[in-house]
């Protein structure tokens, strides 16, 4: 426990050893803490510094890289946002005066050591990030990556992570309308567990987070503070993980969802009273993040009293309080007019409030007192900014051997290969894990099960709703790290694109090993640049993001898994295309849109049939996804729609008959000279689409117009059989298949409600 150690003391005390290494400083960090504050800092501020100079919240070795998203945005792109990047979170203008806001977050480490509520404070955390916006959150999504389905570990970490997401969203009465779930060897002993939020609000309602006007109050609000999370994601997400790290119980927060329930309602009522001027999440780096970010961004300075903070723990600090993660906080500058009502209306949800400091006009400079005794006298500029950091990059040495590789072993035997392929832990059914959150709660989810991207009505007048996708695949980018991003947004446009809306912004979470590592960083600049060039040319605003980086144990870092969001609109939610075909006597003509190509390197298939992870990834040209994406919006003839993806035409095709057992008679041929090629390869850009008959030619004729290949590929039938090259299978066989294999491996732990075994 640290002292409480004052300016005074500091002062007279120059030579007194700090644990500065311990909190995760190097030498030269420490030393100009002491040059920017021409003393030694007191325990308070050593805290402060080193939580707010942390990776995880100022993104020092990222700052460099993540400007090329600013270099790039075009004044068009920009226009699309009313918040962008440095902002809680991303804000887009969807008409008639709504807006929408959503970002994704990770929550990898503490997901590891302590899954339940690593995972469940990551769902909190992200929702507080939408609600600082003025919004109310309406879902949440995740993005669940763990070592092979079948490693103890892994029985350890997913059976808590999917209770954490579920237990926290569900309780918070937010429907989980998507997300994907990645088994790879990569993710053992360090799992990603990257949660989205996504909220809605009026235009005129935006708030951001700054402090400004002096005489302002500052409000603490929420759950009361308490030792939990005292150098959680701050410091659990700058560091690697080794032996034994999975015990790090104490830097994990404690969330309570029903707590956080009542804050959003609260939140809520004080936006619209009026009286909020600017507001902050208290998330990673607890209040010391919180209220330095509010100073730095604002017009003047502050000064905060710690002695008026509500706790739940007897005796602490200056420096525990500051940086303890405990959730369900948030911080807010009110003027001292509306202080009273303000007060009223945390009263009446039972909210805890209580003012906690002022600003100031004495610009930037950020006091902090505790015990009556000054404990932090700094310029808030300088807690907020961080270091910048050029960490040496370079391309690996091992990188163009890996490329050139490129094994795929093609099996002789077609149904097999593709019963094989769906019952693997890459393809199989999730239905263990997304049975364990409610989808539609609210009762404005169109989409989410089995779903290209989930939907969601926003206004019951209008009809007018959101699609949201993220997508990320860590086999491609170590293949290619600029081709990888770029894919995983093609993808996920894609899946908006497939429901019938237009995307119109981006977001993302960068998942990557140590920035000291060369190659790692390498990896890193090469995904932004790939992330923000494919952003420009699709002409689409990056919204913002989060940076993981120590992701490794050891010395061996995960994939480089950069997960990208997006985000489209959809005039009327009663056309969103279904990627289901219906359940109906008259045949529906199915159309592959797009060219397939001999792609395999990075595949589902080269990982299922042992051929390792070598070649090239797939190449996508952006162009096409925009004609795709012009082809479907507003298209009223289409019976379902669902882009192509990992495991290729073939399980997109199955994936289509599953729901209904609607059989189809394919033509591999239109699609592909080998079968195997036709069936599996992972080529970009492509789409297959159903419509009755009557519609075919016109939907070719637009295929034509807009420059896609279109080849009518088979049509259904009411036999529930999927036929090809020469083989039959039923429908219900494949799924059967398809069905078995997480219940298999995990039925053990459903219902699985709490902590680490």
């Amino acid at each position: 426990m640290f002292t409480n150690d004052t300016v005074d003391n500091a002062q007279g005390t120059p030579e007194l050893e700090q644990p500065y290494v311990e909190l995760g400083l190097k030498d030269d960090e420490y030393q100009k803490i002491k040059d920017i504050l021409g003393r030694r800092p007191t325990d308070a501020e050593l805290t402060v510094y080193s939580v707010m100079w942390s990776e995880h919240c100022s993104y020092k070795s990222s700052k460099v890289h993540l400007r090329y998203f600013g270099e790039t945005m075009t004044e068009e792109m920009g226009s699309k946002l009313l918040a962008g990047i440095g902002e809680n979170a991303g804000v887009v203008d969807i008409g008639d005066g709504n807006a929408v806001t959503f970002r994704v977050e990770s929550h990898n480490h503490p997901s590891y050591v302590e899954p339940y509520q690593g995972a469940a404070t990551g769902v909190g955390g992200i929702v507080r990030d939408i609600m600082a916006m003025g919004a109310r959150p309406i879902a949440v999504m995740d993005q669940l990556r763990f070592g092979p389905a079948d490693a103890p570990d892994t029985s350890r970490v997913l059976p808590g992570v999917v209770s954490g997401i579920g237990g926290y969203g569900n309780s918070l009465g937010l429907p989980n309308i998507g997300g994907e779930t990645v088994f790879d060897e990569a993710y053992l002993g360090n799992p990603l567990v990257n949660a989205l939020c996504v909220g809605t609000l009026k235009v005129e309602d935006l708030k951001l987070a700054f402090a400004s006007g002096a005489g302002n109050k500052v409000m603490l609000f929420g759950s009361r503070t308490g030792l939990d999370g005292i150098g959680g994601v701050s410091v659990l997400g700058s560091a690697s993980f080794e032996e034994g790290e999975e015990r790090k119980l104490p830097a994990v927060q404690v969330g309570d969802p029903f707590a956080e329930k009542v804050l959003i309602e609260c939140c809520l009522e004080l936006y619209q009273a009026g009286v909020v001027v600017g507001i902050q999440d208290l998330g990673g780096g607890g209040l010391a993040c919180a209220t330095s970010e509010l100073a730095a961004a604002g017009d003047g300075g502050m000064t905060v009293n710690l002695d008026n903070v509500p706790l739940r723990a007897e005796n602490m600090s200056a420096a525990e309080i500051l940086a303890s993660e405990s959730q369900e906080r948030m911080c807010a500058v009110v003027t001292p007019e509306n202080m009273q009502k303000f007060k009223d209306i945390c009263n009446k949800w039972d909210v805890t409030v209580a003012e906690i400091g002022e600003v100031t006009a004495d610009k930037d400079r950020y006091l902090v007192y505790h015990q009556g005794e000054l404990v932090i006298d700094a310029p808030a500029s300088t807690i907020d900014e961080g270091p910048v950091y050029e960490r040496p990059y370079a391309r690996p040495q091992w990188q163009d051997e890996v490329q050139e590789q490129g094994v795929v072993d093609k099996q002789e035997d077609l149904k097999q290969a593709l019963l094989d392929m769906v019952a693997s832990s890459a393809l199989c059914s999730r239905d263990y894990i997304t049975e364990q959150y409610d989808r539609y709660v609210r009762g404005n989810t169109v989409q989410a099960k089995h779903a290209d991207a989930g939907v969601l009505r926003i206004d019951e007048e209008t009809g007018r709703g959101v699609a949201i996708s993220a997508d990320a695949s860590g086999r491609y980018t170590y293949l290619d790290p600029n081709m990888g991003a770029r894919l995983a947004l093609a993808e996920a446009y894609r899946n908006v694109a497939s429901t019938g809306a237009r995307p119109v912004a981006v977001t993302n979470c960068l998942n990557f090993g140590s920035p000291e590592n060369p190659d790692v960083m390498w990896q890193f600049r090469e995904a932004v640049h790939g992330l923000a060039d494919g952003a420009v040319e699709l002409n689409i605003p990056v919204s913002g993001g989060n940076v993981s980086f120590y992701n490794q144990t050891g010395e061996t870092p995960i994939l480089p898994t950069p997960v990208v969001g997006v985000l489209g609109v959809i005039n009327d939610v009663a056309e969103t295309h279904s990627p289901d075909l219906l359940a109906i006597e008259e045949p529906q003509v199915l159309i592959a849109l797009g060219e397939t190509k001999e792609e395999f390197g990075g595949s589902i298939y080269q990982q299922v049939f042992g051929g390792g992870l070598s070649g090239l990834p797939p190449q996508v040209d952006l162009a096409n996804e925009e004609k795709l994406a012009e082809f479907l919006v507003d298209n009223t003839a289409l019976t379902a729609a669902h882009d192509v993806s990992e495991g290729g035409l073939g399980v997109t095709v199955f994936e289509m008959a599953k729901r209904n057992g609607v059989g189809v008679d394919l033509d591999l041929a239109a699609v592909h000279a080998d079968p195997t090629t036709a069936l599996f390869s992972e080529s970009a850009s492509r789409v297959v689409i159903a419509a009755t008959a009557d519609h075919v030619d016109a939907l070719l004729a637009r295929a034509a117009e807009l420059g896609i290949p279109a080849a009518q590929i088979g049509t259904t039938n009411t036999t529930g059989t999927l036929s090809f090259a020469g083989v039959e299978v039923s429908v219900d066989e494949v799924t059967q298949a398809w069905s078995n294999t997480l219940p298999e491996l995990f039925g053990h732990a459903v219902g699985a409600n709490s902590v680490v075994e």
